[in-house]
């Protein structure tokens, strides 16, 4: 997953301040960050989908999880929606024939935008972990300790170990990776796998800096995860049950790279569509 990094979802929000009141827009996210640095959204979804009983069209939503500091001082509050849906479901079912091949039950899921000052803003993302409810609530939940609440540690979602009363994450090996501030967890993204690393530091949630793939959920491959030819999709694969995304799994979006060439968002454009106004 090697690339240069261009963001594509944020430099828009600078279009929408200008477009509202001085008063106003410094409210609204901008984003006036580097090339090569990534913008991610820890987000929880709020409805379960499933290949065996959702179809093509099916909405899909989410909400972040913490607040998305961006370079300008602007942020985006947990609780914003983001929004899609499902592109494909196609439920497994077991092929009794002798020595037969199974064929995988799929669901593939498009996340197609976010909502921040009462504007629609698309999304270009690839889905560099997710994890499903119980792995979710066991990085929430306190290892047991001797009894003192101010040293309870959880398990971030990969591994790192967050301490209530201290500021610092570490990785199993004892390493600081990331920081326990502002009501949620920051961290410079580090490579592993098929994730690459990020040199500024970004809002991570209940996730390691390090985490990649999918967590708790068993057999099931994640096929496609978004990319630059398929931006957004999330694509899960099973060869021994249906696959479903539960109510309450969480996940780790992270902006794509520009297309070569290009001198503005896709999400720029769209805005341009729209008049630049953001609208409250």
């Amino acid at each position: 997953m090697s690339r240069p990094r261009v963001l594509l979802l944020f430099p828009l929000f600078s279009s929408i301040a200008l477009a509202q009141s001085a008063s106003t827009a410094s409210t609204v996210p901008a984003l006036a960050q580097k090339p090569n640095e990534p913008v991610t959204l820890p987000i929880v979804l709020t409805r379960s989908v499933s290949a065996e009983t959702s179809h093509a069209g099916d909405p899909v939503f989410a909400r972040t999880t913490q607040r998305v500091q961006l370079a300008n001082g602007a942020v985006i509050p947990p609780g914003a929606t983001v929004s899609g849906y499902v592109l494909q479901a196609v439920p497994f079912v077991y092929d009794r024939t002798p020595y037969a091949k199974q064929r995988p039950g799929t669901l593939t899921i498009q996340f197609d935008s976010i909502a921040v000052k009462g504007s629609s803003v698309p999304l270009q993302v690839t889905i560099r972990a997710m994890a499903d409810p119980l792995s979710s609530w066991g990085a929430r939940t306190p290892n047991q300790s001797a009894g003192d609440s101010s040293i309870e540690t959880m398990t971030q979602v990969g591994g790192d170990q967050l301490t209530r009363a201290q500021s610092e994450v570490v990785s199993p090996h004892g390493d600081v990776v990331a920081y326990n501030r502002h009501g949620g967890v920051y961290a410079h993204l580090i490579a592993s796998r098929e994730c690459d690393a990020s040199s500024t530091e970004v809002s991570v949630g209940i996730f390691s800096a390090s985490a990649c793939g999918l967590y708790g959920y068993g057999e099931v491959t994640a096929e496609d995860r978004g990319s630059l030819a398929n931006p957004s999709k999330l694509t899960l694969s099973s060869t021994r049950y249906s696959p479903k995304i539960w109510k309450n799994s969480t996940a780790l979006l992270e902006t794509l790279p520009l297309q070569p060439g290009s001198n503005r968002t896709r999400a720029e454009v769209a805005i341009a569509g729209h008049g630049g106004a953001a609208g409250q």
